[in-house]
């Protein structure tokens, strides 16, 4: 899991109990403080999902890359050419 995941998450969190609470007291500046707090960190989460994602493709081309170079050494190509007097 990505780092970013985890701030996007705690923000989200902390952001709501902001608003929440600005909601509560009556206090529009808390409430606006975290909303934008709650944005950021969703902006932040789905950041860490793409990285994630990037990371899980990049990990599934060197597996099957891999995979590839076992199986060609596995079982060689070989290439039969014959020899015939043109003349």
């Amino acid at each position: 899991m990505d780092k970013d995941r985890v701030k996007g998450t705690i923000n989200e969190v902390v952001g709501n109990a902001k608003r929440h609470i600005g909601n509560v007291t009556g206090n529009t500046g808390t409430q606006v403080e975290g909303a934008v707090q709650q944005v950021k960190g969703k902006v932040q989460n789905a950041w860490g999902k793409t990285k994630d994602a990037a990371r899980d493709v990049q990990a599934n081309v060197r597996a099957s890359n891999a995979a590839d170079d076992a199986a060609a050494h596995k079982n060689p190509k070989v290439v039969v050419v014959e020899k015939r007097d043109l003349i």
